[in-house]
C-alpha cells in the first residue's frame, strides 16, 4: 500500500505505544493522522523475546504505560507472556492501530519537505516519525582476536532461552551488566562449570531500584546524547542491585568475577598471563547497539559518533524524534519521551504539511 499520514511511529514497543497514546490524546484520532509500523510478528515488544525464566522477581523494574496499570501477578510469573499480553490490550484499549509484521527498509526526505518510509509492503509518506526502534535486534558482539577460531558456541542474550540447556557443560558468561549476573545465577545450577569475566569490577546498587534513582540514571544519559555522543546503556548509570539474591550468590562465590581475557583460541580463551580456559560455550551479554541502520539516508550523526538530541528531536532534522534512544531506552524514560515526541511531532508535521498542502483531517481538527 502507499499512503499520507501525519506522523509514522516505527516500533511498538513500551516507547511507541507510548508515543501513539500520546498522540491520540492530542487529538490526533482519524485514520490518516498517524499509523504505527512494527517490525515485530505479535505484541509485547523486546519482551516477547525473552527467555523464560525471566521473572518479574528477577527484571529490574517494568514501568506502565500511560493510562493502563501493568497487571498485578505472582513475582515467579515469566515476563514474557503477562507483558505481551499487557501490551496486546493496551493496543486494543485505546485503538493504536498497529500494523505488523511490518519491516521499514529506509526513511529519506522529499523534495516537498515530506519523509517517505519505505517497507517490504508499500510506502508511507509523513510530515514527521517518531522511531521508536529500539535496541534489540541489533545485539553487540565485541571483536576479540580468535573470535572466529572457538570450535564451541557463541551465544548472545538476545538468543537466550534458559539454563537448561548447559546442563554439564562448561560456560563462559562475558558482560558486567544486569543480563549478565542472571546468567551466572541460573546457570550454575546447571552447567558443570561457569566463569565469569567483565572489563571492569561490577558496579553495584545497594537499595532498592527506585523510580527517582531510575530518573536520575535517564538524565545522566540525556547528558551525553545532548552533546552528540554514543548514548550508554542506562544501567551503566544506576548500577546493578544488590538483591537478597545477588547478595548470596556474591557470598556463596556464584558471582566471582575474573578479570577479561586476552583472546579466544580454539577451545576457550586465554589471558596475558598465560593461563588458558576450556569452555564449551562463550555466552555473550554484552547488551544492544541503537537499531537505526533504517535512518541512515537522513545523515543524523554527528563527528562525535552519535545523534545529537535536543529532547526527542534529532538536531539535524526536526522532522526525526528518537524515543528509546539513550535517555529513554528504560521503560521509565521510555514514556516521558513519548509524551514530548508526540507533542513536538504533531507540531512538526502539521507545519511541513501545510508548507505543501493542507493539513489532514484529524490534525486539523486538533
Amino acid at each position: 500500500m502507499n499512503a499520507d499520514v501525519n506522523v509514522t511511529v516505527i516500533g511498538a514497543g513500551q516507547a511507541g505505544l507510548g508515543a501513539a497514546y500520546y498522540l491520540r490524546r492530542a487529538g490526533l484520532t482519524a485514520p490518516d493522522d498517524f499509523v504505527v509500523l512494527d517490525h515485530a510478528p505479535h505484541a509485547g515488544g523486546a519482551w516477547q523475546f525473552r527467555w523464560p525464566t525471566l521473572t518479574f522477581r528477577t527484571v529490574n523494574g517494568i514501568f506502565k504505560l500511560p493510562g493502563l496499570d501493568v497487571p498485578d501477578v505472582d513475582v515467579d510469573t515469566p515476563v514474557a507472556g503477562v507483558i505481551s499480553d499487557y501490551f496486546r490490550r493496551y493496543e486494543e484499549e485505546f485503538e493504536l492501530r498497529v500494523r505488523r509484521p511490518v519491516s521499514v527498509r529506509s526513511v529519506r526526505g522529499l523534495p516537498d519537505g515530506l519523509l517517505e518510509i519505505d517497507t517490504d509492503v508499500g510506502r508511507w509518506r509523513s510530515g514527521a516519525i517518531i522511531n521508536a526502534t529500539g535496541t534489540w535486534e541489533r545485539p553487540f558482539w565485541p571483536y576479540y582476536p580468535g573470535f572466529g577460531d572457538f570450535r564451541g558456541r557463541h551465544l548472545h542474550t538476545a538468543q537466550y532461552r534458559g539454563p537448561d540447556e548447559f546442563t554439564g557443560q562448561k560456560i563462559l558468561v562475558v558482560g558486567g551488566g544486569i543480563s549478565a549476573v542472571q546468567h551466572v545465577m541460573e546457570i550454575h545450577r546447571y552447567a558443570a562449570e561457569v566463569t565469569w569475566v567483565t572489563r571492569s569490577q561490577p558496579r553495584w546498587l545497594d537499595g532498592a531500584f527506585t523510580r527517582e534513582r531510575a530518573l536520575a540514571a535517564v538524565n545522566e544519559v540525556e547528558r551525553r546524547v545532548r552533546a552528540g555522543l554514543p548514548p550508554q546503556p542506562v544501567v551503566s548509570a544506576t548500577g546493578i542491585p544488590l538483591t537478597d539474591e545477588v547478595r548470596a550468590a556474591l557470598d556463596s562465590g556464584v558471582l566471582d568475577r575474573r578479570e577479561m581475557f586476552r583472546r579466544i583460541n580454539s577451545t576457550g580463551v586465554e589471558w596475558p598471563d598465560g593461563r588458558e580456559l576450556d569452555v564449551d560455550v562463550i555466552l555473550w551479554a554484552t547488551g544492544f547497539r541503537p537499531n537505526l541502520d533504517h535512518l541512515h539516508d537522513l545523515n543524523l550523526r554527528s563527528s562525535r559518533g552519535g545523534i545529537r538530541m535536543n529532547g526527542t528531536v534529532a538536531a539535524a532534522d526536526e522532522r526525526v524524534h528518537l524515543v528509546g534512544y539513550g535517555p529513554s531506552a528504560s521503560t521509565v524514560g521510555a514514556n516521558r519521551a513519548g509524551r514530548r515526541a508526540a507533542r513536538e511531532a504533531r507540531s512538526t508535521a502539521l507545519k511541513r504539511w501545510r508548507a505543501g498542502k493542507p493539513a489532514l483531517s484529524g490534525a486539523d481538527r486538533a
